[in-house]
C-alpha cells in the first residue's frame, strides 16, 4: 500500500483556485457545461490536486450531462469510491486514490462495455496529450 499524497489546507488553498478548492477539497460541483470539456486528441486526464493519471481520452464519451464522462478509470486503483448520502440522495462518490480529491460520482447508466458513467468535474482534472 502506498502512502497518500497529503499537504496542509493552507497549501491546498494556495495551489488551487477557488472553484478547484471547492470541488477537490470540499466536495463541490462545477456548473454543468461550465468546463471546456478538454481537447479531443489522445491523452490522459490527471488529478488537478496531485497529478495522478485518472482516465484516458479513449474511455471518454459524450453523456449529454454537461460534465466530462468516462466508462472506467485508467486503472482500477486510480480512484476510490465511497457511499454519498448528501442532499437526500444515494450516490457513489469518486475520489482520487492518491490525494482523496473529490472528482465526481459514478452512475450505472453508462454505455457498454462497462455500463458505468464516471461523471467528473472538469475543473478537478488536467489533460496531457499523448501520441496514442
Amino acid at each position: 500500500m502506498h502512502q497518500k499524497f497529503t499537504k496542509p489546507d493552507a497549501e491546498w488553498r494556495a495551489d488551487l483556485n477557488d472553484l478547484e478548492y471547492k470541488v477537490l477539497r470540499k466536495k463541490g460541483t462545477e456548473r454543468a457545461g461550465s468546463h471546456d470539456n478538454f481537447p479531443k486528441e489522445p491523452g490522459v486526464f490527471n488529478c488537478r490536486g496531485c497529478g495522478q493519471p485518472l482516465f484516458t481520452q479513449a474511455d471518454k464519451f459524450e453523456s449529454g450531462t454537461g460534465w466530462p464522462s468516462f466508462i472506467r478509470p485508467i486503472t482500477p486503483d486510480a480512484v476510490d469510491e465511497h457511499s454519498d448520502r448528501s442532499f437526500f440522495m444515494r450516490r457513489t462518490e469518486v475520489v482520487c486514490s492518491n490525494c482523496d480529491g473529490h472528482l465526481g460520482h459514478v452512475f450505472p447508466d453508462g454505455p457498454q462495455p462497462t455500463g458505468q458513467r464516471y461523471c467528473m468535474n472538469g475543473v478537478a482534472m488536467t489533460f496531457t496529450a499523448t501520441d496514442e
